[in-house]
């Protein structure tokens, strides 16, 4: 018999700040018109304090406090996926290993490949625990970064957030069941996105669109090829996608519904309504998440989506220079009850609002997160007003500093 393997746990760690997208567009002069394009009512933004590691460990830490002793302990892989490494050669991963007190008996490694990485991490994840070399073995899986966008990223600074979304893999996936071995893949290398520096992006914003709308259709083709009967509509009862913003996921949806249902436009919005919709709620108040992005859609879907038992989601994830990936797995009414018990929307509601200015204010200290420096210190105190919004909270992690080129982090 098959192997279940698939996402035990889901929580998605956000920051504790946010700035709407009218004030944005508003504060840069951009043409508001344009508002509606990225469907999008606000972005988390980062405070000096946050860095990859605190977003990873903050997004973790909830999943893995719940854990038994027993099952923590079989945690043996740690894949970190993130665009923003803090070191060329010692990885994310290994900071996050020892922040959450996990077992020394354990594969720790980072991954790289813009916002696919997490993707395929979780695919190398399940079929170590699908192969069955390690009975009752978990995986940690963590798709974290922050944003280095400003004005000069013009339409793309609303669009970008800042967080990690964290998966504890396994043989219990009580939030998403992988169909293991149905899936589609399509890359090929292109310059689409980059970051050359690490306080500064560079995006062919065109060829970005145009390669995801291309790997799209190529990954589903790729998955029907090794799914037989797969139909667009009947398979599908959800659909959840890279979501750079929501604009680009509707043009997706529509240009894949032409494609294989040659959908009236009518039909198409309808469609887009049940099946897609309830993915973008999330990431309409977050923003891109990078390789987090399709798992805080996923989040998403299950949070608000109408409960209709066993469903089946297809996922699409993409990465710029470019990768990409179709896969599907189950979800089912124990799914939103497994998710509520890290209370995403809870998290994203305890975010302070920023106004336009105190946003800006941010924004030079902010750049400064991924350089590489001998020494400095953060304040940590300075920022307790947005780490204490949320009552009740657990301890949070924060960055305070570098000491010696270490990285050094406390908890408060």
């Amino acid at each position: 018999m098959t192997a279940r393997i698939g996402i035990e746990a889901l929580n998605v760690h956000a920051g504790f700040a946010q700035l709407s997208t009218a004030a944005l567009f508003e504060g840069r002069g951009l043409d508001h018109e344009r508002i509606g394009h990225l469907m999008m009512s606000a972005r988390s933004i980062a405070l000096p304090c946050e860095d990859p590691i605190t977003n990873a460990v903050n997004a973790a830490a909830p999943i893995v406090g719940r854990l038994a002793p027993q099952d923590k302990e079989r945690i043996e892989l740690i894949l970190t996926s993130s665009e923003s490494g803090v070191d060329f050669s010692k990885s994310i991963a290994s900071y996050v290993h020892e922040f959450l007190g996990l077992s020394p008996k354990c594969r720790v490694m980072e991954v790289k490949q813009a916002c696919y990485a997490a993707t395929g991490a979780l695919q190398i994840a399940a079929g170590y625990l699908a192969s069955g070399v390690s009975p009752g073995a978990k995986a940690l899986v963590i798709a974290t970064d922050v944003s280095m966008v400003d004005a000069r990223a013009g339409y793309a600074e609303p669009a970008t957030g800042t967080g990690a979304a964290a998966m504890l893999l396994g043989d219990d996936p009580r939030v998403l069941a992988l169909d293991l071995g149905a899936f589609g893949a399509h890359a090929y290398e292109t310059m689409d996105s980059a970051r050359p520096m690490p306080d500064y992006d560079i995006a062919d914003v065109d060829g970005s669109l145009f390669a995801y709308l291309d790997c799209l259709s190529n990954s589903f083709a790729d998955y029907c090829g090794k799914v037989d009967g797969v139909d667009l509509r009947a398979t599908f009862d959800h659909l959840a996608l890279h979501t750079p913003f929501a604009g680009l996921v509707k043009a997706a949806h529509r240009k894949l519904m032409r494609e294989r249902v040659r959908a009236t436009p009518d039909v198409i919005e309808a469609d887009f309504a049940a099946r897609v919709a309830p993915s973008l709620v999330y990431p309409g108040q977050v923003g891109n998440l990078c390789s987090g992005s399709v798992y805080l859609a996923l989040a998403s879907l299950i949070d608000n989506a109408p409960s209709r038992g066993t469903a089946r989601v297809g996922l699409f994830s993409y990465g710029s220079g470019c990768a990409s990936e179709f896969f599907s797995g189950l979800i089912d009414d124990g799914s939103r009850a497994a998710l509520a018990e890290l209370d995403i929307p809870g998290r994203l509601n305890a975010r302070v609002p920023l106004d336009f200015a105190e946003y800006t204010d941010l924004l030079a200290e902010n750049s400064r997160c991924l350089v590489p420096v001998e020494n400095r210190k953060i304040e940590v105190e300075r920022y307790r007003r947005f780490l204490d919004a949320r009552p009740g909270r657990e301890p949070l992690l924060a960055y305070r500093g570098t000491e010696g080129y270490h990285r050094t982090y406390e908890w408060v």
